[in-house]
């Protein structure tokens, strides 16, 4: 009897870690969505109030990079994008890991621009869950040009 009642509160366990797992993967997806829309009411439905943007990169003379972007510029940016531009970046994966109310997701991508191939590299984000909803709070990402299309 034992061993039905564990064998029981495992498979409640993976669904929940499941449906977690889910949950974390559809605020990302929601932040490009926005993203791609160009829509800021989307973007900060999914984004902590205090939430980190940083990008490590390789400067001109080889040496990298960290730099920190303010969010508020970051979704400026975003909104001067001329509509007539395509931009697009595609996510190649998830790896996300949890531990109560903190996430990770790990998701390479690749960036492309009308239509073009810009860059790649890989997304970190942290996320917190916060009033039964995950909030992304720290995104970094790496950027760089020697990947496979």
């Amino acid at each position: 009897m034992k061993s039905i009642f564990y064998v029981f509160l495992l498979l409640i366990s993976v669904e929940t870690f499941a449906q977690s797992e889910a949950e974390v993967k559809k605020t990302i997806e929601t932040f490009f969505e926005g993203f791609h829309k160009q829509d800021s009411t989307l973007l900060n439905k999914v984004v902590y109030k205090d939430v980190t943007l940083q990008t490590i990169a390789t400067n001109r003379e080889g040496k990298t990079i960290l730099h920190t972007e303010d969010y508020s510029k970051f979704i400026t940016s975003i909104l001067s994008i001329p509509k007539n531009q395509k931009f697009e970046e595609k996510l190649l994966s998830f790896d996300i890991k949890i531990d109560g109310n903190m996430a990770n997701a790990w998701t390479p991508y690749q960036f492309w621009f009308n239509d073009q191939f810009s860059h790649c590299g890989v997304n970190s984000f942290q996320l917190i869950k916060v009033d039964n909803a995950w909030k992304i709070f720290f995104l970094v990402d790496t950027r760089r040009k020697d990947c496979e299309e």
